[in-house]
């Protein structure tokens, strides 16, 4: 409701809209919902904190109680006045699911996220403004196929800070990278570093300099101008599980058959495990049989005495 009242505020008497400073173009507003469910870890914690520090656009809400009703985070967006919604929800304290939906239509991915290491753990070098705007950088990959395009939209929209936010700064110093990998999406982001080198030296004449991971031209006055990215973090990896049609629900329009559950793949550890245990305990009861057959076990089975035995013989 407060957006409709914004809308209609915004408009004259007599129906016309009025012109803001001239411009036309379609503002880009969008705002995130960051929460979590019972039971995360403090590496997701930790992990929620760093990403609601990289994104001046979201609103953090305290923990959902339930996973069953994942329908609720609709109305919890329509509440806080967000139209993207970034759910972290745990499992087991062991497993972390990453959904993304757009409400209240939709679509929703569900990923699911492993390999974390947050801004503390990795100690980096890099740094960069709190609230500053991020630069997106998409592998080729994500045009390639239906699926992926679906959820570069949607790491569009969520990662994706707008000009007009409130608590934006006026500066772009980070890029943010998505990169496909073994079919998993790897995140990872970086500084824009620039370091401006004396005139008349060139970046190659010092001594002990590393190799900066990205160039770009030399600009005029003073001197050249080393543009480099340094890593800042976090980093994590995102596998999608399932595309769904609306948010939270829906028809399922795609969904990863090559994933494998973890929980399914500790089930198969543990039975492998087992299997090699009921074998050697099926070993040894064959063992003891046979023994008690031969009669060389005190007190178990009867040993059959042959006629020609010595004891028979020369009783």
């Amino acid at each position: 409701m407060a957006a409709v009242y914004r809308s209609l505020s915004k408009s004259k008497a007599n129906g016309q809209t009025q012109e803001h400073n001239g411009d036309d173009r379609p503002r880009n507003r969008q705002r995130v919902l960051m929460l979590t469910s019972r039971g995360v870890t403090h590496r997701n914690r930790h992990l929620l904190a760093d990403l609601y520090s990289l994104l001046p656009h979201s609103r953090k809400d305290a923990k959902l109680d339930s996973k069953k009703n994942l329908a609720e985070l609709n109305e919890l967006a329509d509440l806080h006045n967000c139209n993207n919604i970034l759910f972290f929800e745990a499992r087991k304290a062991k497993d972390l699911y990453l959904w993304l939906s757009k409400p209240p239509n939709g679509p929703t991915v569900k990923f699911h996220c492993q390999n974390v290491h947050t801004m503390e753990e990795l100690n980096f070098t890099g740094n960069c403004l709190k609230g500053s705007r991020p630069i997106l950088s998409f592998d080729a990959s994500f045009d390639k196929q239906a699926h992926l395009r679906v959820v570069k939209e949607l790491l569009t929209h969520t990662f994706g800070v707008p000009q007009a936010s409130r608590k934006v700064k006026p500066f772009v110093d980070h890029v943010t990278g998505f990169t496909i990998a073994g079919n998993k999406i790897w995140i990872r982001n970086y500084q824009i570093a620039e370091t401006e080198q004396a005139k008349g030296k060139k970046p190659g004449d010092q001594e002990n300099q590393e190799p900066p991971a990205a160039v770009s031209a030399p600009k005029e006055g003073k001197g050249d101008t080393t543009v480099s990215l340094v890593e800042i973090g976090p980093r994590f990896v995102l596998t999608p599980i399932v595309v769904l049609e609306g948010s939270f629900g829906g028809p399922v329009i795609y969904e990863n058959r090559e994933f494998v559950s973890p929980n399914q793949v500790r089930a198969d550890l543990r039975r492998t495990k087992a299997g090699r245990y009921n074998k050697r305990a099926e070993g040894t009861l064959e063992r003891k049989v046979k023994r008690r057959d031969l009669g060389l076990r005190t007190g178990e089975g009867r040993r059959e005495i042959d006629e020609l035995d010595e004891r028979v013989l020369f009783a």
